[in-house]
């Protein structure tokens, strides 16, 4: 036993245990996140449940199955429901009934015992709506002009008016709104000069000029929209829902009309994937709670490019001047034990000193040099993606100054030495040998820094992160990229819609779902990474040797 553990043999054992139960703990917690996640986009059979309460009055439920689960029987001794005392447990469901109009809530508790008749009849029908959630019901007819038609051209009209939105979208977004943005830039430039005192009668006329010819091409934009808007909602479909109402449905308010429980194998997974795809290219909608999660994607994936853009070249000099150019002496000590400090403060401190720092104090000097004409409306002087960016940045250099100090200290001093007898200058020999063989190591530290930045949050609903963002930090109009702009991210995204959400039901799918949207994504980015410092390893591993 003694030569065994001289060996070093159960030590290799229990590292391999422990890396073992490390890859099954991630493999499952994924597995677990993306089958609750994923299972939100499969179109679930719809039922009809009729109940029998505990005073004999019948009524009819309609709607999906969320969930399963038993309670003890003592539980609801104070119900007059009928069933054996003997039985210790009942079984309950937890039923999306939607038709937000018409209840409270969309998810309601069905105790089995009272459940006289459960059905799937093919005619049931989801209807996801713009607003007030799914209706679950059935169609009675489709008025069109005023006039009552079949169910045949269900299917076009719903088509049809999904391309008037994508019309009405266009209008809005782009046209109007670069003529809002553009007549905006020309009230603040005659506001300047007149702060300037440079705005003569000749300026202010081209200005009022530009101003006037902006607001005639607002007028006919504005008479196409409402000419399509009329259109779009001229149409109706009559439903009936679960407690006999009749209703009538805008088609403009309507997003897809689904047939669930006629739809085969194939056909539930179209519709799985048409709705994944909704959920990527889609805005969100209802305090967050449906609908998709582009901006979020947008802001994040923008937030982690400019921090890598930002925090490499910083890190990578930083690491330079540590290793190569400083003295052995108690500064450089300093240096280092406040980089490896740094690693450890907590990131909501980052958040407070880019809050008070970057925003208050820099974006605040901007506007008054810059953007004098805006106050006191901020212009940098506001959370945005630009100080989220450099306040993740600040976060994360320690990690890539760290990691690139590592790589520049395995290279052989013989290396250096070689390429200055050769006649090479300090300059050139670092530009040339020492940062081609350390790139593997800078891509790690990057790697790393992508990791920990794309998940934080805390530091960013200090800095320019917030709930819903109407415009992209990225648009048609000059200068294209708005750094200025607050956005969006999984991560708060996440957040809001798990601890905020008015619907928490609603709510616990997305969250699994944009979650594990969030890891793919900063996989991805890991991956691209890798893949990069894996080319440059075997670039330059004859270089090394």
């Amino acid at each position: 036993m003694n030569s065994w553990f001289k060996s070093g043999s159960p030590w290799v054992w229990l590292s391999a245990g422990g890396v073992s139960l490390s890859l099954i703990s991630v493999l499952g917690l994924l597995w677990l996140i993306a089958s609750r996640g994923l299972s939100y986009f499969w179109p679930a059979d719809i039922y009809q449940f009729e109940l029998l309460d505990e005073k004999g009055k019948a009524t009819t439920v309609i709607g999906e199955i969320y969930d399963r689960e038993r309670i003890p029987t003592k539980q609801l001794s104070h119900l007059n429901l009928g069933f054996d005392p003997a039985q210790e447990s009942i079984e309950r469901l937890l039923v999306k009934t939607g038709n937000r109009e018409l209840v409270s809530l969309d998810f309601r508790w069905l105790l089995m015992p009272q459940v006289t008749k459960m059905t799937k009849p093919a005619e049931l029908v989801v209807i996801e709506r713009r607003t007030n959630g799914n209706f679950y019901g059935y169609v009675e007819s489709i008025v069109l002009d005023g006039q009552s038609l079949g169910l045949e051209k269900m299917t076009e009209l719903v088509e049809r008016v999904e391309d008037f939105q994508s019309e009405i979208d266009e209008l809005q977004k782009a046209d109007i709104g670069a003529i809002n943005y553009q007549i905006e830039r020309l009230r603040l430039k005659k506001r300047k000069h007149k702060l300037d005192d440079t705005l003569t009668a000749e300026r202010e006329n081209d200005i009022d000029q530009q101003v006037a010819t902006l607001q005639a091409e607002y007028l006919v934009l504005e008479k196409q929209l409402m000419i399509i808007r009329d259109q779009v909602s001229r149409d109706k479909l009559v439903v009936r829902a679960m407690g006999g109402e009749i209703l009538q449905i805008n088609f403009e308010n309507i997003l897809n009309v689904t047939y669930n429980n006629k739809l085969s194998v194939f056909g539930k997974i179209s519709v799985f994937m048409t709705q994944i795809g909704h959920f990527l290219i889609d805005d969100p909608r209802e305090a967050n709670t449906e609908g998709g999660v582009f901006p979020a994607i947008f802001g994040t994936v923008l937030m982690v490019l400019l921090m890598t853009v930002i925090v490499s070249p910083m890190g990578v000099v930083a690491a330079i001047y540590l290793h190569e150019y400083a003295g052995k002496n108690a500064f450089t000590k300093l240096l280092r034990i406040a980089v490896i400090n740094l690693a450890g403060v907590p990131s909501i401190v980052y958040g407070v000193f880019g809050l008070g720092f970057f925003v208050y104090m820099v974006g605040g000097s901007l506007d008054q040099l810059f953007y004098a004409e805006t106050l006191p409306s901020p212009t940098f002087g506001t959370p945005g993606v630009m100080w989220s960016a450099i306040t993740l940045a600040i976060l994360t250099l320690p990690v890539v100054i760290v990691s690139t100090e590592e790589g520049l200290s395995r290279i052989p001093l013989a290396m250096r030495h070689g390429s200055l007898a050769l006649g090479a200058t300090k300059a050139e020999t670092l530009w040339r040998i020492i940062l081609p063989i350390a790139s593997p190591a800078i891509m790690t530290g990057i790697i790393l820094a992508i990791a920990r930045a794309a998940g934080e949050v805390a530091p960013l609903m200090l800095v320019g992160v917030v709930k819903m963002a109407p415009n992209l930090p990225l648009d048609g109009n000059f200068p294209f990229l708005h750094l200025d702009r607050k956005f969006m991210h999984l991560g708060f995204h996440i957040y809001d819609v798990g601890f905020q959400s008015p619907n928490v039901e609603a709510a616990r799918p997305l969250v699994y779902a944009t979650a594990f949207l969030l890891v793919t994504i900063i996989v991805s980015l890991n991956m691209t990474a890798v893949s990069i410092r894996n080319r440059l390893r075997e670039k330059y591993r004859m270089l090394e040797h």
